[in-house]
């Protein structure tokens, strides 16, 4: 729809508020319910808001070592602008009209920080190629008989999974729950995130939802939409979902992996299909495949933004700790799936449940460009059997320390992703690994609080 068009919308069947939200530098959805007259009044001119949005972490304690905004700034209103080609209702939230934004309107006191407004550059840096880049993300998340009064008073200690067991892909496990599991397909298909597959995963209560693929734009939407809308649902019903990278040592993590295709301007043909080639893939998939593993040591905390994302990335766990590709192979960082020529694609591992995906997508699509940009060869050979052995090429960072001192000191990540950006990013994710230096853990408790 067109401004007029919303208009019309709003008119026509009386509707007083809408609803709109931006993604943070964490992906996490910061918004407001606004006025019907003030929504129509800013679509020009943008809504104001505090920049703190961008300048203090997921718990809303503020950095005290990034530049961009601080109290050495004042925390100033910036601009966002909505998107109205977002535009869907809430179907359980009495269909409020809903929008995302961005800071991408202000080109004078635009945000870098701001992730959507990243990724539409790297998109149009894309399509100026003439490419159409075609997406999806998928993840994997627990589910728990708790609500957040429950969990905060056990203080996040042995929260109670929905259901028991080992039960991956079972059509059993989730007839126990078929209303809450039947309302996530349904209700999200309402919201405009055409949901490809829902089913159980390995592990207690633990889901996974594929996400149709579209334009990237369109794909980190939905992505970024459906970690909200997961958990909103799940309110409705008792539960609380957590999209956690690792939330117990002995059970495995949960993935937020990255499908990705370049076409055609004209979406006619699949730009990575090669029927001549022994695995079926274009000179330019291997460029674009090798452009991220070039890339990979330099923009890691893209891929694993958290102290515990690191946590998921261990050997024999369903996630990839070495830079290696190969096809149909999860045992590496970079999988080529090569099915047909409609579904040729690839499939990028590292990323957990808990990334943004407007960084995630951002990542994945500019490594893969300057591969194309600068023709790079794919010299590193496929890994034929077990990629966690395979350390050739080398490893990714243990922690999320070294991963960001290696972007913050990166010349490419910058190339890719502008100066400001990747100081503001980096700095947001050593502050991270500050805030968990000084906490005291049970691991440290159970350990020395008697013995030592």
């Amino acid at each position: 729809m067109n401004e007029q068009q919303i208009s019309a919308y709003l008119q026509e069947n009386n509707i007083q508020k809408i609803k709109f939200a931006f993604a943070d530098i964490d992906g996490v959805l910061r918004g407001k319910v606004i006025n019907a007259k003030k929504f129509i009044d800013g679509l020009q001119t943008g809504y104001g808001f505090c920049d703190v949005v961008f300048g203090w972490d997921s718990s809303d304690v503020c950095y005290d070592n990034t530049t961009l905004t601080g109290w050495h700034t004042g925390y100033p209103d910036k601009l966002c602008y909505i998107d109205l080609s977002t535009f869907r209702t809430v179907p359980w939230q009495d269909n409020i009209p809903f929008f995302l934004a961005d800071f991408s309107g202000d080109k004078k006191n635009g945000l870098a920080a701001c992730p959507r407004t990243l990724l539409k550059q790297i998109t149009a840096e894309c399509e100026a190629l003439g490419y159409h880049p075609e997406f999806a993300q998928e993840f994997e998340w627990f589910n728990f008989k708790e609500t957040p009064q429950s969990i905060s008073e056990k203080k996040f200690v042995d929260p109670q999974p929905l259901t028991p067991g080992m039960f991956g892909y079972s059509v059993l496990r989730t007839s126990e729950n078929s209303d809450f599991y039947y309302d996530l397909f349904n209700l999200l298909m309402q919201f405009g995130i055409p949901v490809e597959g829902l089913h159980t995963e390995t592990g207690p209560g633990v889901y996974e939802a594929a996400i149709l693929h579209s334009h990237v734009m369109e794909a980190a939407d939905r992505a970024v939409l459906l970690k909200t809308a997961v958990k909103e649902i799940a309110y409705k019903h008792g539960i609380m979902a957590s999209f956690m990278a690792k939330w117990d040592e002995t059970l495995p993590g949960c993935g937020g992996h990255v499908h990705q295709s370049l076409w055609s301007s004209d979406k006619s043909k699949n730009l990575f299909y090669d029927g001549s080639d022994v695995n079926s893939m274009s000179e330019l998939h291997r460029q674009y495949l090798a452009g991220q593993l070039y890339c990979l040591p330099h923009i890691i905390p893209m891929y694993a933004p958290t102290i515990n994302s690191y946590k998921r990335l261990i050997e024999g766990a369903w996630a990839p700790t070495t830079i290696t590709w190969a096809v149909e192979n999860r045992t590496t960082a970079l999988r080529v799936i090569n099915t047909s020529e409609a579904y040729t694609r690839l499939e990028t591992r590292i990323p957990g449940a808990d990334t943004n995906p407007y960084l995630v997508m951002a990542a994945a699509l500019a490594s893969g460009l300057y591969g194309i940009k600068n023709k790079l060869k794919l010299e590193i050979p496929q890994t034929i059997g077990n990629g966690y052995t395979n350390a050739e090429n080398g490893k990714i960072p243990a922690n999320l320390f070294d991963a960001s001192v290696a972007m913050k000191n990166s010349d490419i990540a910058s190339e890719l992703f502008g100066a400001d950006f990747v100081d503001h990013f980096t700095q947001t994710r050593l502050w991270e690994c500050k805030q968990f230096n000084k906490a005291v853990t049970n691991w440290e408790l159970r350990r020395y609080f008697e013995i030592i």
